[in-house]
């Protein structure tokens, strides 16, 4: 299948989970997002979803629903182990108003983002360390199918400034669990990614504003 025709598969599976589509320039970007990742998935494991549909429907679908329904006011931004950079690199395209940081340890997946950042002429700064030694607070901070989730639940609430968001793209049985690793100190709110699918969530956190920094 062309690229064209590939994104407007994306278009269409936009259009089925009552998304926008995308206009034409974020259009051509996602195209060339699409082109630069199967190229580099043929020799790097970037991702264990290889096919063109779980391609764009959990990689590309899900990560622009993650950007659109995150908060207006965001001004930093946090990709806690960013992989293959998703949802941070769809975040950074579709909400350029927010300074991403894409933390990513793995070095050749650190690399596709260093890559995937010049060929799409992006802001985004790569962090190619683990994102826990970050001596930083964030506005939000996303998490997405990283190892050891509850781990990094822990780890990633603490970089979340007071009265900002922790945003995890998990799956419905996940998430009580998630929560209580995250710590009283956040407030959730849970979305459907895919109308009518209760079982891949965004979840929400809003962290209190009187929890310490």
């Amino acid at each position: 299948m062309s690229e064209e025709a590939v994104v407007e598969r994306l278009n269409a599976l936009l259009i089925e989970s009552a998304q926008a589509p995308l206009d034409p320039v974020l259009t051509k970007s996602f195209e060339d997002l699409y082109s630069l990742f199967v190229r580099w998935g043929a020799r790097v494991n970037l991702s264990a979803i290889r096919d063109q549909e779980g391609i764009l429907s959990r990689h590309f679908v899900e990560s622009i629903a993650c950007a659109r329904a995150l908060p207006a006011g965001i001004s930093t931004l946090l990709d806690f182990g960013s992989g293959a950079g998703f949802p941070g690199i769809p975040i950074t395209l579709c909400r350029p108003e927010i300074a991403v940081t894409l933390a990513e340890s793995q070095g050749k997946k650190a690399a596709f983002l260093q890559e995937a950042a010049r060929v799409l002429g992006i802001s985004a700064k790569i962090y190619s360390g683990r994102a826990e030694e970050l001596q930083a607070v964030f506005d939000c901070v996303t998490l997405r199918a990283v190892d050891k989730m509850d781990r990094a639940v822990q780890a990633a609430a603490k970089l979340v400034r007071p009265g900002g968001w922790l945003a995890l793209m998990t799956t419905a049985a996940a998430i009580p669990a998630l929560k209580a690793f995250a710590g009283a100190e956040f407030i959730w709110t849970a979305t459907p990614l895919f109308p009518g699918n209760d079982n891949r969530l965004l979840a929400l956190g809003k962290r209190s504003l009187n929890s310490p920094s």
